[in-house]
């Protein structure tokens, strides 16, 4: 079947680890040096472990792959513990995926586990789905003008030739940056040519990879300046470009901003 599934770029991956801890599942191990994916029926697609690598080497694709069978993978997230079955199931209601927690209930229930749960993470969720409502907070009311410099600004749609990028300070932003920063425009991007793009949703990692090597290299730019959320997953956002300036070769100004879900610089 076709779906959503983990790919490891064993080229890139220095076998460090830091993605297994944030993969209860179970779905990846270091084996000869290298994070492999051990089994496919494991991975449930949902991205747990995208920003938790170093090396950008995790992402998600589309391709043929074993179904995920969540009353296997449940098996053995219980050889883990009490802590790793905590966190799978809030790994799956984080990410609404209630008939999966249904079946690993089920599997819980049939060898008489309890998990109890603590109110302070009764409804823990993925942090970047997690449901926030701001609307006590009052606007603003201030009028600013567009610092826009471009068109367009999604990095799958941008030209490396194209002649505003040539002695130009960058600004790469992941998507949800200027909905989040109230004050993005004269914040961030004044006086900056942009580039957005999503390091979960977007699938096309090499292509962007090579794609902001090529703007690099092949242009005299200044300054790079990232803004990316604070959710895990999006400091793929930051690896990226990291992975770009080095594949360019160049030494080039890098400063990287981390925002609130709340909108706020942390």
């Amino acid at each position: 079947m076709k779906r959503k599934i983990i790919t490891i770029d064993e080229d890139k991956c220095n076998g460090c680890g830091e993605c297994i801890p944030n993969c209860p599942e179970g779905a990846i191990q270091v084996i000869d040096g290298k994070a492999r994916l051990v089994s496919e029926l494991f991975c449930d697609g949902l991205g747990a472990c995208l920003g938790h690598c170093p090396q950008a080497a995790i992402r998600i694709e589309e391709k043929e792959a074993q179904g995920y069978d969540e009353a296997m993978t449940m098996e053995n997230v219980i050889k883990g513990g009490m802590n790793v079955i905590k966190a799978h199931l809030e790994h799956l209601r984080g990410h609404g995926q209630g008939e999966y927690l249904r079946q690993a209930m089920d599997v819980l229930k049939k060898k008489n586990i309890s998990v109890d749960q603590d109110p302070s993470n009764a409804h823990s969720v993925c942090p970047g789905m997690q449901v926030l409502d701001f609307r006590a907070r009052e606007p603003q009311g201030i009028s600013v003008s567009s610092q826009l410099r471009q068109w367009p600004v999604q990095l799958k749609l941008l030209n490396p030739s194209a002649p505003y990028f040539n002695d130009a300070d960058i600004l790469i932003a992941a998507d949800c940056v200027p909905f989040s920063f109230a004050n993005f425009h004269q914040r961030f991007l004044k006086g900056k040519i942009l580039i957005v793009f999503c390091p979960k949703l977007d699938e096309a990692h090499e292509e962007y990879i090579e794609k902001l090597t090529r703007i690099i290299k092949s242009n005299s730019v200044k300054s790079i300046m990232v803004a990316h959320m604070e959710v895990p997953c999006c400091f793929g956002t930051v690896k990226m470009v990291e992975e770009a300036l080095r594949k360019s070769g160049k030494q080039i100004t890098l400063k990287e901003y981390n925002i609130s879900l709340q909108g706020t610089i942390i």
